[in-house]
């Protein structure tokens, strides 16, 4: 309850905070900075970001005491940003559903509320001004990544007081007072504690009055933009990880959480100690990702548990109380718990003295995708992949084979977060750091003999743990898909969108059929051999802006995929003075595939049904579904088969004509013409000495020219890929080979600024569909989801190799959507 103590006179402006706080608020409160209460201000500012709950929940109860004693109403801030790591689709809408909830909880509490949520169009400032208008302000704990480190900045930069309230554990963090490294002392430091707090009632503050909404600076999402086919439609939009979808038997929110508490506490609490390490039974609580988000109050999870009593619910308990809390209070009073530096000394020392020994190294790709090679652990990863959870017991040893499979500690950290942060639904929280740490050696002690790789960390090989479990009925419970729909999707074209997609939807157990009308995947990733020439002849290199695709890049240039491409890179101008030649900087790095363009294509076909060459020609309606058309070189009508969805990654030329079933759709796709590019592929004798190696053109029948031989991994000869410009390719695109290249080649001469030797080799290849427009749709994709109908391609969102990825990528996320 509230301590009835009357407000005194303040000074005008304050010189100091006063807030009037009970016991079990007031333990759980601390000051992010020194500025004052502000009780001239219009109201009491309280921004849940990860208790997203409207009862038992301190951060509200905080805000309200302080609002009764001020005088001021209380409003609730709520957002979702694009900017928090690993953002995805799963994370996105498991939020969004609980915020839809609470928003609903809240407004029948009498509070009102805003939800911002961050997308193209809704990117500005919205906390400042919110802030400054602000009597106080009040959030809840969250001592890790960009949630911490936000925080930190809001204290420093608002001249009102700003309270971090903990609303995540039993035990106040601010009461435990610092980093415990073994769960022994923090159970014995913290018995008392946990005591006096875990079957007492939480006495919430009562709210009163009108709901009050500030002006806004931001325009909120409403209530029906977060139902039904609108919530996916609005995660669509947001410029996150669409690859990683939402999870349908998971839901967000408090009455999702409760219905898995209450179904745990009937049937799966008094066994949990016998049952809880086997992962074929269902005998754990599968509360983390609830408790993560905040929807399920940990005060009542305790409370309620306690009052079972009995061998299981003592073990829970343990689990709850000491490991869950041992790690939020570890990551409160550590400076850098997701680092390195994080770790025990002793382990670290193991750890780098064992850094010589030879090991496997499968690239995070590989694990990404569950492709390991072990059994175990690909099931295991395949269950974090498709159903966003993974055993709590077959985690740790899951987390500790990533030492033995990565040149160091700190890369093992770093694939670890990775892997768990970005696929699991209670990743990103201090009890999942927690666990991985403790992988690594954290809150354990050395073991004896000392090993190979691990050192004195404790082992847990995976055979070990294989022969214990029956890993066939494991794998194939987790491999089967998390969704009954779709079942079958046809992907239309193996350019690089398509693949992007296909292989998405394949890695989340859609059965997929990828169909182009080429003799193999990759469109314009494309690469010509001929006479010993090797020839990128369509897109000619890929630059990394969106760190989604960046961690892909990575993982490419680890397997030796892809490599850095450093020409010497200038701009020439032809103009009627002369040429211009202007050195360029590179803006950012330019990779290429090695040892050619179509080698990323082959890498990211691998394992797809790919039917090629066969040229689709018809959507025709069947029910619910579609059946498709096409024709190859041995029959000119074939029926390739029945989809739920249909993925068009194809010039939108091409897509508008197999839209027709829907005018709508083939109306908006065909508003796009992209541009054609005559390319000559030219093979020289000797080393042409032009003082660069590729150049943008102004002027003349050339946009651009690259000695294809200058990139990685193409080994001896001159060759040279030039392309026409646009215009002069819509005039020449049905000429002849023999007038369109010496054309060119006369052109580039001009370029070159003298004479060249006649090529050895010289072909001309016609992309009637080249260039995306600079100004795409301004979508990453199109999709109906009435008729499960979708379009991708570089066409959509961004014109360059980034946004044909980034649109397969989207695609896929809508076609997966719950």
């Amino acid at each position: 309850m509230v301590e009835t103590v009357p407000l005194p006179d303040l000074p005008d402006p304050p010189e100091k905070k006063i807030f009037f706080l009970s016991g079990p608020l007031a333990e759980r409160t601390r000051p992010l900075n020194d500025a004052p209460l502000r009780p001239d201000r219009a109201f009491v500012l309280c921004w849940l970001r990860a208790a997203l709950r409207a009862d038992e929940n301190p951060a509200l109860d905080v805000a309200l005491a302080l609002g009764a004693r001020l005088g001021r109403p209380v409003f609730v801030y709520l957002g979702l940003s694009e900017r928090t790591p690993y953002a995805s689709d799963r994370l996105h809408t498991f939020q969004l559903e609980s915020l839809r909830e609470l928003l609903a909880a809240l407004a029948r509490r009498g509070l009102g509320a805003a939800l911002h949520v961050e997308r193209p169009g809704h990117r500005q400032r919205t906390l400042d001004p919110l802030c400054s208008q602000a009597a106080a302000i009040v959030l809840d704990e969250f001592p890790l990544g960009i949630l911490r480190r936000w925080a930190g900045r809001l204290g420093e930069r608002c001249d009102a007081a700003v309270l971090s309230v903990d609303t995540a554990c039993v035990v106040p963090m601010e009461k435990v007072g610092k980093a415990h490294t073994r769960a022994s002392s923090y159970r014995s430091a913290t018995a008392r504690l946990r005591e006096e707090r875990m079957a007492r009632p939480w006495a919430g503050v009562p709210s009163g009055g009108a709901p009050f909404v500030p002006a806004l600076p931001f325009e909120p999402v409403l209530a029906q933009e977060l139902e039904g086919k609108a919530l996916p439609a609005l995660v669509a939009q947001c410029e996150i990880d669409h690859s990683v979808p939402p999870v349908p038997a998971i839901r967000g929110g408090t009455s999702a959480g409760e219905a898995r508490w209450r179904a745990f506490l009937a049937r799966g609490l008094a066994r949990y100690a016998a049952d809880r390490n086997d992962p074929l039974v269902d005998g754990v609580s599968r509360l983390s990702p609830w408790l993560h988000f905040g929807c399920l109050s940990p005060f009542q999870v305790a409370r309620e548990a306690a009052a079972v009593g009995g061998a299981g619910a003592a073990k829970f308990l343990d689990e709850l109380l000491i490991w869950r809390e041992l790690a939020w209070s570890f990551c409160r009073f550590t400076a850098e718990p997701e680092s390195i530096s994080a770790l025990p000394a002793w382990a670290l020392r193991s750890l780098r003295e064992h850094e010589p020994d030879p090991r496997p190294q499968p690239t995070l790709e590989q694990l990404s995708r569950a492709r390991s090679g072990d059994p175990l652990w690909d099931a295991c990863q395949r269950s974090l992949l498709r159903h966003g959870e993974l055993h709590n017991n077959l985690r740790m040893t899951w987390g500790k084979a990533l030492l033995g499979w990565t040149p160091d500690a700190a890369t093992a950290l770093l694939f670890l977060f990775e892997l768990n942060h970005r696929y699991a639904l209670d990743g990103r929280d201090p009890a999942s750091v927690g666990g991985i740490l403790w992988c690594l050696g954290q809150f354990d002690r050395p073991f004896s003999p000392e090993r190979p790789v691990i050192g004195t960390v404790r082992p847990r090989p995976l055979e070990s743990h294989a022969a214990r479990l029956g890993v066939e009925a494991w794998a194939e419970k987790v491999g089967r898909p998390a969704r009954s729909a779709p079942r079958a999707v046809a992907v239309i074209g193996a350019g690089l969108s398509g693949l992007l997609c296909a292989r998405t939807l394949h890695d989340q157990g859609v059965d997929v059929r990828l169909f182009d009308k080429g003799r193999g995947p990759g469109g314009r990733l494309a690469t010509r051999r001929a006479e010993g020439f090797a020839f990128d002849h369509g897109a000619q290199f890929f630059t990394v802006r969106d760190p989604r695709l960046g961690r892909l890049v990575e993982s490419w240039r680890a397997q030796g995929l892809v490599a850095e491409w450093r020409p010497r890179l200038v701009e020439i101008a032809l103009e009627e003075s002369g040429r211009r030649v202007t050195p360029l900087q590179l803006e950012h790095p330019r990779w290429v595939a090695v040892p050619g363009m179509s080698a990323l294509a082959r890498h990211l076909a691998d394992g797809l049904d790919l039917r090629a060459p066969v040229r689709v020609t018809r959507l025709e309606r069947a029910g619910a579904q579609w059946r498709l058309w096409g024709e190859d070189a041995d029959s000119p009508a074939l029926e390739l088969g029945l989809f739920d969805r249909v993925a068009l990654a194809l010039p939108p030329a091409q897509a508008a004509a197999l839209l027709e079933p829907v005018p709508a759709l083939a109306k908006t796709v065909a508003q796009v013409q992209l541009d054609p590019c005559l390319a000559v592929l030219a093979g020289f004798e000797r080393p042409l000495e032009l003082g660069f190696d590729a150049a943008r053109i102004q002027g003349g029948p050339l946009s651009w020219v690259a000695r294809n031989s200058s990139k990685p991994g193409r080994g001896p000869g001159e060759a040279w890929v030039l392309h026409a410009a646009p215009g002069w390719s819509r005039t020449f695109l049905e000429g002849t080979p023999e007038v369109q290249g010496p054309a060119l080649l006369q052109a580039f001469a001009q370029v070159a600024g003298r004479a060249l030797p006649a090529p050895s080799l010289v072909q001309v290849h016609r992309w009637r569909y080249a260039q995306a427009p600079a100004a795409p749709l301004g979508t990453a994709c199109l999709f109906d989801p009435d008729t499960g109908l979708g379009a991708c391609g570089d066409w959509c969102g961004t014109p360059r190799v980034e946004g044909a990825v980034l649109s397969g990528l989207a695609l896929a996320g809508r076609f997966l959507e719950s």
